[in-house]
């Protein structure tokens, strides 16, 4: 069993909030989105590609991993699907990261640069890998991490939900200590503040709402260049 709470921020300094997140106790669901696209086309994208995810979930019964990947390959058909049949939504696309109960366990799926992470014994461990020209390109030609930090290409995703009929889907399983708690965001977090700041922010005994404004605060004193989302799941 699993608490849960979410909150999503525009930031400081976009008028919109691409990001889309969902909590869904009853299917042990929990997902986050961060869409792109020009106008009103990110939105879109995002909420596009949890819904469909949810409702292929519902209707899918025992969870594996599988499945949760199946599930991506839905969110992905469906938001290109939409892009094709609208010139207003070309180009559009988003991350996808999500977490599915299934018994003592919890299944991890990510696609593009939005994060798991699992807290634990006083320490932050990453769970996912960006998918990411930095992550998949740069630091293969050992280019140092100061350098990737200010590169042009820092921001550029290597795959999306709604880009191409090929998918990667990243997989991962975590059978979570009780109290360990499980954080899934996007870039406008991680992008902007370190982990040691993420690590602080999910220390201690509070309630997952303050944990999730202490973060998103967190972000904003960074800045706050990109909309910030944070779901977290704490285990019973």
């Amino acid at each position: 069993m699993l608490e849960a709470f979410g909150l999503s921020d525009p930031g400081s300094v976009r008028p919109n909030n691409e990001d889309c997140y969902l909590i869904a106790p009853d299917m042990g669901l929990y997902v986050v989105a961060d869409g792109m696209g020009g106008a009103q086309a990110g939105e879109r994208a995002s909420k596009l590609a949890v819904d469909t995810l949810a409702a292929f979930i519902a209707k899918s019964g025992h969870a594996t991993a599988e499945m949760l990947a199946q599930a991506f390959q839905e969110a992905n058909n469906h938001v290109m699907n939409a892009a094709s049949n609208d010139v207003n939504l070309e180009g559009m696309g988003t991350t996808l990261v999500a977490a599915l109960e299934a018994g003592p366990e919890i299944l991890i799926a990510s696609v593009g640069d939005s994060r798991a992470y699992v807290y634990q014994g006083d320490e932050l461990i990453g769970i996912t890998e960006d998918q990411t020209w930095v992550h998949e390109v740069g630091r293969k030609l050992g280019i140092d991490e100061t350098s990737l930090r200010s590169h042009p290409m820092r921001h550029v995703l290597t795959m999306a939900i709604g880009v191409s009929p090929e998918l990667r889907v990243h997989s991962y399983t975590l059978k979570p200590q009780a109290g360990a708690e499980v954080l899934l965001c996007s870039d406008g977090l991680h992008g902007v503040v370190g982990d040691g700041v993420i690590a602080e922010a999910l220390a201690g005994n509070g309630n997952l709402e303050s944990k999730c404004r202490k973060l998103i605060e967190a972000a904003k004193a960074a800045g706050g260049p990109d909309n910030i989302t944070t779901v977290i799941l704490r285990a019973k």
